[in-house]
């Protein structure tokens, strides 16, 4: 079997799924923009060859590249990046190779935009937020109809688009007016904004879209107040088999299987999210409710499957290898469960407990730390954390522990710029 990995160089940790890969007698033939001296020595090791293209956006020289793998091991079986940022170009290859495990350009849309997945979060029976495409000064008069009817605030973000990147809340007319002034380089999404917190439904699905593996992450700060706030962060695992108290396990996971089911996704990895209303949203739901939010059809960002790990003590890597060589989960996924933890630092801010005494603090639960590279650092902080515990209540006195703030930054956050400002009233 053939598997072309697109980008296996980045993320950095991407070379676990080439070494399962690799495992299971596949043959994982490299496309990355890295040159091969910068690579790492175990992803040298699961690959049988390495093709270097530093710009990976033109897509004749990725189809180049390509071909060029076709030629010297035949019949190319998977092209896959696991990455959002390739997904397109991904389903693009696919269709030039007639390649037929995974998404085509025509099947696009559903999973790239915000305003088309809805659709099918309600044919998994998710509720979903209530939403106007915005493509410009021309569309206000239809906003302004549509802010009377859900009322303040709103909140808006490009409708295609990763993360929470130029994602904020519109508070009242001064800042919906200021929104309408820019020149918007895409088609934004306006939506209905609700209080409440991240939960998504990960995991990994076969052939018939069946979730054989799957858990949940459960994201207390909203990931816009990251990125606007530069605050720092913390979210857990929380694995099916063990108490959730912030949602209805039961009836979270029928609607996330029958959401998987509902896009078709087929033997890949999933990052479902979704918000759980803070209170009561007329017109939405009742606090507690849970409503379908964006469809991801990769793993969760940053090192999330490393946490799932430590969390399900199972391995994501291993598991999705089975999946492609076998078409089944073969993992021992009886073995005992956890929370799992991960929290952040920011370097700006000064912290009462320093790292040395974090780590002799939790010598027994720490499963890692280290640095996050500059390309996650921005969204999630500088330095991490990774522990796991046996109840909920020690994994948030843990994350509380990490999280206090000097004398000198209490009451204060950074901004980007470096300006110190008071904070809003962001969860802690």
């Amino acid at each position: 079997m053939n598997f072309v990995f697109i980008s296996p160089n980045f993320p950095e940790r991407y070379f676990k799924w080439c070494e399962s890969l690799k495992a299971r007698g596949i043959n994982v033939l490299g496309i990355g923009d890295g040159p091969y001296c910068d690579l790492q020595p175990r992803l040298i090791a699961a690959l049988t060859e390495y093709y270097f293209l530093p710009n990976m956006s033109d897509f004749e020289a990725m189809k180049k590249a390509i071909a060029y793998f076709e030629g010297k091991y035949g019949k190319i079986d998977y092209i896959e990046s696991n990455n959002e940022w390739w997904l397109e170009i991904d389903a693009k290859l696919r269709a030039e190779f007639a390649v037929t495990t995974g998404f085509h350009p025509e099947q696009m849309e559903h999973i790239k935009a915000k305003s088309a997945m809805k659709e099918y979060f309600r044919k998994g029976g998710a509720k979903t937020m209530r939403y106007l495409l915005i493509n410009g000064k021309q569309d206000k008069e239809k906003a302004v109809s549509f802010q009377k009817e859900v009322g303040w605030p709103l909140f808006v973000k490009p409708n295609v688009g990763v993360g929470a990147s130029d994602s904020y809340a519109l508070h009242n007319e001064e800042e919906f007016d200021a929104f309408f002034e820019r020149e918007l380089p895409e088609t934004y999404i306006m939506e209905e904004f609700v209080e409440g917190t991240i939960v998504s439904f990960d995991g990994i699905c076969d052939e018939n879209s069946e979730a054989i593996f799957h858990t949940s992450d459960h994201f207390p700060i909203p990931p816009a107040d990251l990125v606007n706030l530069n605050a720092d962060d913390y979210y857990y695992t929380n694995p099916f088999s063990l108490p959730m108290d912030d949602i209805d396990a039961a009836s979270f996971e029928e609607v996330g299987k029958a959401v998987v089911k509902a896009f078709g996704i087929k033997k890949r990895f999933f990052h479902i999210e979704f918000f759980v209303l803070g209170k009561d949203k007329p017109g939405l739901g009742k606090k507690g409710d849970f409503v379908g939010l964006e469809c991801n059809m990769r793993p969760p960002g940053g090192y999330t499957p490393d946490l799932i790990d430590y969390a399900e003590s199972a391995s994501v890597y291993e598991i999705y290898a089975d999946v492609i060589a076998y078409g089944d989960n073969r993992q021992d996924m009886g073995l005992k469960k956890y929370y799992g933890f991960t929290v952040s630092r920011r370097d700006c801010y000064h912290y009462v407990h320093d790292e040395n005494e974090l780590l002799a603090h939790f010598a027994g639960q720490m499963m890692a730390h280290g640095r996050y590279p500059k390309h996650l650092s921005d969204d999630m902080g500088d330095l991490f954390y990774f522990a796991r515990f046996e109840s909920l209540e020690e994994g948030r006195a843990f994350a509380a522990y990490c999280r206090v703030l000097g004398e000198e930054d209490k009451g204060l956050w950074f901004s980007r710029n470096g300006q110190r400002r008071k904070k809003t009233a962001l969860l802690r």
